[in-house]
């Protein structure tokens, strides 16, 4: 069964200038059931997750300036949104949504998070609103658990993931791929195991097929036991945050390749939901809702 999580505080409500983007962890799990998608055994919701999982991966006196709201405002103004409380939990919620996610996977194969994809948090800060790094601590609890030995990420959000290549820069046993925007933030981008840099523009052809090619080279040459896939959808050519210009359709082909090549090889995937920021909601919510229909189509 496809396990999904999701918590209200996914929609948890921000100062004006930042709701848009919250909407969509609301409306997404509204528009799966009703169209028939899932049903609420789909779903389960996620705790506050034990410390030692998040610091396992975020240096301590970072996380404990965190919980503590006792960040200097310079680091406030790096990860863009207010610092309260309900934030940070929200925050420690996700990453809890990813690791029972993990769990479920292996169990069946797959599991979904509704948020998560905070790529951008590095071990020792947050940055454009990443706080925590929740499919880094995914992989870490893994590892430290001997549930996977060799784990690749899969960043197809239109952002490179510079949080998750400083993580795991000098640990073999994580493969970092990031397929980006090479005009997008960050402008100072960290060095992934591999990343392949679009130009502004790229269009479904293009895109798909360097990831065609490139995939299954990395499954045979990794061999991995546990894929992350971070599939945000800000590569749309309507987002306002991204520089590339996959159609829907596109994307969609995107994620029922990796999905189904990953089905293909017996490797569980976590899928976190990452970026998205185009100007129609319905847009957003259409897009983020083909993976899951996906997902329910190959492994169901």
């Amino acid at each position: 069964m496809l396990k999904i999580a999701y918590h209200p505080i996914y929609k948890h409500p921000l100062p004006e200038g930042h709701r848009f983007p919250m909407i969509k962890y609301e409306l997404l799990p509204q528009q799966l059931l009703y169209e028939g998608t899932c049903a609420e055994e789909n779903f389960y919701q996620p705790e506050l997750p034990d410390d030692e999982h998040i610091l396992a991966v975020h240096d301590e006196a970072y996380y404990q300036d965190l919980v503590q709201l006792r960040l200097s405002k310079s680091a406030v103004r790096k990860i863009g949104f207010p610092l309260s409380d309900v934030l940070v939990q929200r925050e420690r919620i996700i990453v809890d949504g990813t690791i029972k996610g993990c769990e479920f996977a292996l169990e069946h194969g797959i599991a979904m998070n509704i948020a998560g994809g905070t790529h951008h948090a590095y071990s020792n800060r947050g940055e454009a609103f990443c706080l925590l790094n929740d499919q880094a601590i995914g992989a870490r609890l893994l590892l430290n658990n001997h549930l996977a030995t060799n784990i690749l990420i899969i960043d197809l959000d239109v952002h490179q993931g510079n949080g998750t290549a400083e993580i795991f820069k000098t640990d073999r046993s994580v493969y970092t791929f990031s397929m980006h925007g090479k005009g997008n933030y960050p402008f100072k981008k960290e060095l992934s195991d591999l990343d392949i840099p679009l130009d502004k523009g790229t269009t479904d052809e293009e895109y798909l097929s360097i990831l065609k090619k490139t995939l299954p080279e990395l499954l045979e040459q990794l061999q991995p036991d546990f894929i992350f896939y971070l599939c945000g959808v800000d590569v749309l050519e309507s987002d306002k945050l991204g520089t590339l210009s996959l159609t829907l359709d596109g994307c969609k082909e995107r994620d029922r390749y990796v999905l189904q090549t990953s089905y293909d090889a017996n490797i569980p995937v976590q899928c976190s939901m990452g970026g998205g920021y185009s100007p129609n909601i319905k847009t957003i919510v259409e897009a983020h809702a083909n993976t899951f229909r996906l997902a329910l189509e190959i492994y169901e």
